[in-house]
C-alpha cells in the first residue's frame, strides 16, 4: 500500500467501526451510538506512530453525533503508541478549539466535546490524565486552577468482556494487542473476516511498527487475504521463505568459501560467481574463518 496521503481513510474513520468503539468503550457494549447517525468532520490525519509532537490542533478522527438533523455531541479519537505526558494540554486544546468553533459557528446550543485516547502500547499508561497534576501547582493556587480530566483507554490492557462487546473490525485489532501483550509468540487462529481489511493491516503496521502488515496487500499472491489467521499465516510464510533464500545463499557462500581454500576454484571465478569483487571476496572468506 505504501504511506497513504491524507485523503484516505484510517480504520476508525468508517462509521461502523467508530460507533462499535463508542459503544464499548463509553457505554459498555450498549448499541446506543447507531453508524449511520454519525457524521465526519474534515479534520482528520494519517495515524501518526510514537507521536511526541504536536497535531497543530488536527484531529485524528472526529464525528457528530446526530439524532436526525440534530447534532448531539463531537467525539474524537486520538491515537497513541507511546505514553505523551503533555496529553492533557493537548486534549484541553482540541477540545477547547472545538468549542470556539461552535462560537465562531454562532452555535445557539454548545455542542459537548468528549475527546478519548486510544492508547496502543503493551506497557500501563503511566502519564498523566488530568491538567492538575501536569502541573507543578503551589498549594495555595490549587483551588484557583481548573481541572481538567482526559479520558485514556489502553487497548493492550482490554478485558476479555469488552473485547467480546466490539462487532466491528477493531474486535479483531483488539484481541491482537492483548494476546501480543500477554504472549509475544502468540499465533491467533481468528477466522472472523475484516471488512476494511486494507485499512485494518496499515493501522496495524504502522501500530505494531511491523510493516510487513503492509506489505501483504502488495504481494500479488495475497489478493484473498481477509481474516487475521491468513494474515499472520502469510506473514509467516514469507518469514520462512526469506530465512530459506538466505539460508541458500549463506550455502553457496561458504561451498566457494571451501572450493577457493581447497584449491579448485580461482578466486576471480568465485568472487564473479557472487557478483562482487576479489577484495570483497577476501574480507567475507576471512571473516567467514578460511
Amino acid at each position: 500500500m505504501g504511506e497513504k496521503d491524507i485523503t484516505e481513510k484510517l480504520l476508525e474513520d468508517y462509521n461502523d467501526v467508530f460507533a462499535d468503539i463508542v459503544n464499548v468503550l463509553l457505554f459498555d457494549g450498549r448499541e446506543v451510538v447507531k453508524e449511520d447517525s454519525l457524521e465526519s468532520t474534515d479534520v482528520h490525519s494519517q495515524y501518526k506512530a510514537d507521536d511526541s509532537k504536536m497535531h497543530e490542533l488536527e484531529r485524528d478522527v472526529m464525528k457528530y453525533w446526530k439524532d436526525g438533523n440534530v447534532k448531539i455531541a463531537l467525539f474524537g479519537i486520538e491515537n497513541q503508541t507511546a505514553v505523551d505526558k503533555l496529553m492533557p494540554f493537548r486534549v484541553m486544546a482540541y477540545d477547547g478549539a472545538s468549542y470556539k468553533s461552535q462560537i465562531s459557528a454562532g452555535y445557539k446550543s454548545m455542542l459537548p466535546v468528549i475527546t478519548f485516547v486510544l492508547y496502543f502500547g503493551k506497557e500501563r499508561w503511566k502519564g498523566h490524565k488530568n491538567l492538575k497534576s501536569s502541573l507543578n501547582l503551589p498549594e495555595e493556587l490549587e483551588r484557583y486552577v481548573s481541572d481538567y480530566s482526559i479520558n485514556v483507554f489502553e487497548v493492550s490492557w482490554l478485558s476479555d468482556e469488552q473485547i467480546k462487546f466490539f462487532k466491528s473490525d477493531f474486535r479483531v485489532v483488539a484481541e491482537y494487542f492483548v494476546q501480543k501483550r500477554i504472549d509475544p509468540n502468540h499465533v491467533t487462529g481468528d477466522k472472523t473476516v475484516i471488512k476494511h481489511i486494507d485499512e485494518v493491516l496499515k493501522l496495524m503496521s504502522v501500530f505494531t511498527g511491523d510493516r510487513r502488515f503492509e506489505e501483504i496487500i502488495n504481494h500479488p499472491e495475497n489478493k484473498e487475504v481477509n481474516t487475521m489467521c491468513e494474515v499472520l499465516d502469510n506473514i509467516w510464510n514469507d518469514g520462512n521463505i526469506k530465512g530459506l533464500e538466505k539460508g541458500k545463499s549463506e550455502g553457496i557462500a561458504i561451498t566457494l568459501y571451501s572450493l577457493v581454500h581447497d584449491g579448485d576454484l580461482s578466486i576471480e571465478k568465485a568472487s564473479a560467481r557472487m557478483n562482487i569483487s576479489v577484495s570483497e571476496f577476501e574480507k567475507l572468506m576471512k571473516n567467514a574463518g578460511y
